[in-house]
């Protein structure tokens, strides 16, 4: 008997390791980033770029605890949202005339799923921050509204989707979803 138990709690052990430490499953519960992630998909986050202070490079979709000013609004503190990484430390970014601005060029991509119907900016990203942006970007709860996200609030980056299975596959900076033989453009 145990040496039939020994082998299956080894294998529980390393599951709640990398569970804790490495990967987490993740479900996606509002449209602020359709069309990239839709209502309901399951996403795999993965955890150590953050943990090792890697740097997270422009379109990298990230999942975060609320920043404090969504927490000095009552937000649920233990809740993660996920957006896309559209500035880093040192960026001035805008948003006029439906366009996405870093560094006084308009984007060449800004993975939205619309023009944008607000204006914002310009604002210069501070050191240690990021600013991010949902792919709905008219209705999405983001940087947009509360300002730069502290790189510390930040638990990992979503990797691959998992669910619906349709829509298997990585989830890359493109902003679409990675098909044998083709890319999916978005927005």
């Amino acid at each position: 008997m145990r040496r039939q138990v020994l082998p299956v709690l080894s294998w529980v052990l390393v599951a709640l390791v990398l569970r804790a430490a490495v990967v987490e499953p993740r479900w996606i519960p509002s449209g602020s980033m359709l069309p990239t992630l839709e209502l309901q998909d399951r996403v795999l986050v993965e955890k150590l770029r953050p943990r090792l202070q890697r740097s997270l490079a422009i379109g990298t979709v990230v999942v975060f605890r609320p920043p404090q000013a969504l927490l000095d609004a009552g937000y649920d503190p233990n809740a993660a949202l996920i957006k896309r990484v559209v500035a880093g430390p040192g960026d001035v970014v805008e948003v006029r005339e439906g366009v996405l601005w870093r560094n006084g060029q308009p984007t060449q991509r800004d993975w939205a799923a619309e023009p944008m119907t607000y204006t914002f900016g310009p604002v210069t990203v501070p050191a240690g921050d990021l600013l991010v942006l949902g792919d709905n970007r008219n209705a999405s709860l983001d940087s947009h509204l509360w300002g730069p996200l502290p790189q510390t609030n930040v638990l990992g980056t979503a990797i691959w989707r998992y669910w619906p299975p349709a829509h298997f596959g990585p989830i890359g900076s493109d902003g679409g979803r990675t098909v044998p033989g083709a890319i999916r453009e978005l927005g």
